[in-house]
């Protein structure tokens, strides 16, 4: 029976193909071309269902009764969205401190969702215990191969629509999937040469201390407003990231993350959230991108907007 549930037909990937768009605003800051990635218009809301989606339904593939997943959001929609899809039953296990937005949400794409622990570490404890259950699986938010893989997509996408490489790519880093995902996507298309910068907020810098420090570090809390999106400890795989892409570490405060959004998202009608990747202003992009910029060349931001409010894990 349940062979014949993952053989069911299904799309060939859950994600949609999504818009990069030209940002007039933030290239006037910058002097040079700003591209948004806007993958606030997956069906999920963000990118997490390019990595979430991909690992559902190769679990699926080998007989998965039962999807369980710990998430301060991004992810556990893109778990429970899957889970519809796929026809099987979902557990989300988010941090006490979720908005009951998200919690109607999940429970609106059918999954059973508990809530565990201060931040997402702690509910990921009640995760895995859940997941040694018969047929059930762990949908891990961020560190997993499968994860990344699927959010190589990315990158494909940018290839296809650019052509030639940009100048540099900015995205925000919560456990680090994305940037594990982003940058073997690079290596994949010939792009190892781009600079990626890794934007974080100030109390949730996980991937930055690692960096300092030389070695994975866990943070003592999550002091960022946002606490249900940042993970304490980064993946192991986005700090060997550091080691061999050109990996730009910047740390915003919660105030710059607030206050930047606004002018960031209306030129090209985004709705207005905190973001790691808007306060990232135009004069570290200039930082980042070879003076002055060829005119093919241009820097892309992934935009993400959920009904979590920002990208984590």
């Amino acid at each position: 029976m349940q062979g014949s549930l993952a053989e069911r037909a299904i799309p060939e990937h859950f994600h949609t193909v999504t818009p990069l768009l030209e940002s007039w605003a933030l290239s006037q800051v910058a002097g040079t071309t700003v591209l948004l990635k806007c993958e606030n218009v997956q069906p999920t809301g963000s990118f997490k269902i390019r990595g979430i989606g991909h690992f559902c339904q190769e679990v699926a593939k080998k007989g998965c009764r039962h999807l369980v997943c710990s998430s301060g959001g991004n992810a556990g929609i893109a778990a429970a969205y899957s889970a519809r899809k796929l026809g099987i039953p979902a557990t989300i296990v988010l941090p006490e401190g979720t908005s009951q937005k998200v919690v109607r949400r999940l429970q609106g794409e059918g999954a059973e969702v508990q809530l565990t622990g201060k931040v997402w570490d702690e509910a990921n404890l009640r995760a895995q215990e859940l997941a040694k259950r018969d047929g059930w699986v762990n949908v891990p938010p961020f560190d997993h191969p499968l994860v990344w893989e699927g959010h190589v997509s990315l990158v494909q996408e940018l290839k296809a629509a650019l052509g030639t490489p940009p100048g540099a790519l900015v995205l925000a880093v919560g456990g680090g999937g994305l940037l594990a995902g982003v940058s073997a996507g690079l290596a994949e298309v010939g792009w190892q040469h781009v600079p990626v910068v890794a934007v974080e907020t100030q109390g949730a810098r996980c991937f930055n201390a690692a960096l300092e420090a030389g070695r994975l570090v866990t943070l003592p809390a999550i002091t960022s407003v946002a606490k249900c999106l940042g993970a304490k400890t980064v993946a192991a795989r986005a700090l060997a990231c550091a080691q061999e892409f050109e990996i730009i570490s910047e740390v915003v405060t919660d105030t710059e993350a607030t206050m930047s959004a606004c002018w960031w998202s209306l030129p090209v009608g985004q709705p207005w959230l905190p973001s790691t990747q808007a306060s990232w202003g135009g004069s570290r992009l200039r930082a980042a991108c070879p003076t002055p910029c060829p005119p093919s060349w241009s820097s892309c931001v992934e935009a993400t907007a959920s009904t979590a409010r920002s990208c984590g894990p």
